[in-house]
């Protein structure tokens, strides 16, 4: 074929030549019955390469799987495609981010990239694997669709611990977060950084504390609220209200001091059966005092904490974890 020239069948000539090659380097579209897999929970969709057939019927068994679990949080109330990409690189460009290496999938509200699970590893992933990534990822799309609609999910200020931990807490990854010890240990070592009204600002630097304080404060929310009041979050965002405003709604107290409350119980160790308010100052001695009883002495801790955390209200006694 003739490329050359300017003349107009040239230039469509041209055009032509650009979209077939496009189409060829897209994934095959969800055309076929067994691209489809319709649940109680909703309707899911799968555009993969032919070469990627075995990937996705991982994918779609995973989705299966998925569904029991999802299923506390409510149900889709749209369609969601999974689109399986041969690579990495193939993934960070639908997803728009790079340099993510740690990156397998990608959700967002009715659509969710995924990694072709064949290139994972040298030896590919298990189905084990593929279905606690698939859990987790589902369960972002899952939140987006019950709180919100596909105009205006990207406008409810939902922040990064309550959507990861709610997705971690879901597909029971706590086992790969730091632990609550751990995140006690960093909010003494670095009482300026705040990886939970922070995230954003740590999530390069700071990736692993980051999501474990998210897993540890959904916990915590769960634990001291309750499920039904969790999901009335997400019931009072679908009717309207932005995050801060479903939250005050479901939970009876602003965002602000529920994450206080957590960072009290962090700070002071509260899951581990010690205080979780500091204990009362010892009243002032009698200026003549009275010999033989000897003076207050402040119980030592583990560590020297440089700052303490921002006062809030006392609360309900702390959960375990």
């Amino acid at each position: 074929m003739r490329v050359g020239g300017t003349g107009r069948r040239s230039l469509l000539l041209l055009a032509l030549a650009a979209l077939l090659s496009a189409c060829a380097a897209a994934p095959r579209k969800a055309d076929a019955p067994s691209d489809t897999l319709a649940l109680p929970l909703g309707e899911f969709r799968f555009e993969h390469s032919a070469k990627d057939a075995p990937a996705a019927a991982m994918v779609r068994l995973a989705v299966e799987h998925a569904g029991p679990r999802l299923a506390r949080w409510g149900s889709f109330q749209e369609p969601v495609t999974l689109v399986i990409h041969p690579n990495h690189a193939a993934l960070e460009r639908a997803a728009h981010r790079s340099g993510y290496d740690f990156l397998r999938a990608w959700a967002r509200y009715e659509q969710v990239e995924v990694q072709s699970p064949r290139t994972w590893t040298r030896a590919g992933a298990t189905q084990k694997q593929v279905d606690e990534l698939l859990l987790h990822e589902l369960t972002h799309s899952l939140m987006w669709q019950t709180s919100a609609t596909a105009s205006d999910w990207t406008r409810k200020g939902i922040p990064l611990w309550f959507s990861e931990g709610m997705a971690s807490y879901t597909a029971g990854q706590g086992y790969r977060v730091p632990s609550l010890e751990d995140l006690s240990r960093f909010l003494h070592d670095s009482p300026q950084a705040d990886p939970l009204a922070r995230a954003e600002a740590l999530y390069e630097t700071q990736n692993a504390t980051v999501y474990g304080a998210a897993h540890h404060a959904f916990t915590f929310l769960m634990e001291r609220y309750g499920e039904a009041r969790v999901r009335g979050i997400l019931a009072a965002m679908r009717r309207g209200q932005d995050f801060p405003g479903g939250f005050l709604e479901a939970i009876g107290l602003p965002v602000d001091a529920f994450l206080r409350d957590f960072r009290r119980y962090v700070f002071l160790r509260g899951f581990k059966g010690g205080r979780v308010t500091p204990p009362p100052a010892p009243p002032r001695p009698e200026r003549r005092g009275i010999p033989g009883i000897p003076q207050f002495t402040p119980p030592t801790t583990t560590h020297s904490p440089t700052s303490t955390p921002l006062e809030t209200t006392p609360g309900a006694p702390s959960p375990t974890s």
